[in-house]
């Protein structure tokens, strides 16, 4: 079985910082429950907004709520939708932006990113939505914090995904400069040569969520099928971003082992380099309790991750 995992919330790695710590860096106050602007989480429309608002609970804790429509983007076009499992990673690195943008200040002018990230979905508690949108709970820890020139260069932010009283998800994302992460090198691409996989073989909802093509001699590349997505390449930057490279890693891992999205139990990334929006190659190889991918651009490894999968009933 290609990465067998059991049904158990996976924990994310990550220390805690104590209480005084992240107090010394002096956070700025905004009010109770005030919800982050679309623009100030680099959005490019209200539509993408997932975060309703924003505690804090004391100096390393907060609380928040996120509202994730029953027809976003990521979401099959059914009556009874359960939600893709970015949301959980869009809408942590959404969370992390705006603490950033009220309560932890940062050296430089530039918002972190997500440098890597580990997310965990508990299959039978995540929330199945029927109307328009199901509000979640989400608790979060910042710890692991690296300061330089008075502000924060560096930090970890863990969150709990609750609905209906029950954890079904958890997201660890490790926040860096986003300074080490720019001019992928691009290889050249032969397009008229690539055929694109359906949208069901690696999980997506639409031909347009599509990250993958097929290249000669059984390659796998990342070529986004829509090179505008507002979610997997939102801003449209001059590399993949981070959670577009955790997704194109995904697609792989079901279009290689031929099961369904429903399987996928954890996901984890870790960039070790830019990687270019078109053309980096994807591959994958079978480890004991998961399948791990690997993308590489240039001839040196870009990135690097694995999804769970779990056992069929």
């Amino acid at each position: 079985m290609h990465g067998v995992a059991s049904d158990d919330l996976t924990r994310m790695p990550g220390s805690r910082t104590s209480e005084g710590a992240l107090a010394s860096v002096s956070p700025r106050t905004v009010a109770s429950g005030a919800s982050p602007e679309w623009r100030q989480l680099g959005l490019e429309s209200m539509a993408s907004m997932l975060v309703v608002s924003l505690n804090r609970l004391g100096s390393s804790y907060f609380e928040a709520v996120c509202q994730w429509p029953r027809l976003h983007p990521l979401n099959e076009r059914v009556i009874a939708v359960r939600h893709h499992p970015m949301l959980v990673a869009e809408s942590t690195r959404q969370l992390a932006l705006a603490l950033q943008g009220s309560h932890l200040p940062i050296a430089g002018d530039e918002p972190l990113e997500a440098a890597s990230v580990r997310m965990g979905l508990r299959l039978r508690a995540q929330p199945v939505e029927r109307g328009s949108a199901t509000t979640v709970a989400v608790a979060l820890s910042v710890s692991d914090l690296a300061r330089s020139r008075g502000g924060l260069v560096g930090f970890r932010l863990t969150a709990e995904y609750r609905y209906a009283g029950l954890p079904f998800g958890t997201c660890s994302m490790q926040l860096a400069s986003p300074a080490a992460l720019r001019a992928p090198a691009a290889d050249p691409v032969n397009c008229s040569a690539l055929l694109h996989p359906p949208a069901a073989a690696v999980g997506a909802a639409t031909d347009l969520d599509v990250m993958l093509a097929r290249a000669p001699q059984g390659r796998i590349l990342v070529m986004p099928r829509d090179p505008g997505h507002p979610v997997l390449l939102g801003g449209r930057p001059g590399r993949l971003p981070t959670l577009g490279v955790l997704e194109a890693g995904r697609q792989a891992v079901l279009l290689k082992s031929g099961m369904t999205p429903a399987a996928v139990a954890g996901l984890r990334v870790d960039l070790h380099g830019p990687v270019p929006p078109r053309g980096a190659l994807v591959e994958t190889e079978v480890e004991s309790d998961s399948v791990r991918f690997l993308l590489t651009s240039a001839g040196s490894l870009a990135a690097e991750g694995s999804v769970m999968l779990l056992r069929p009933q």
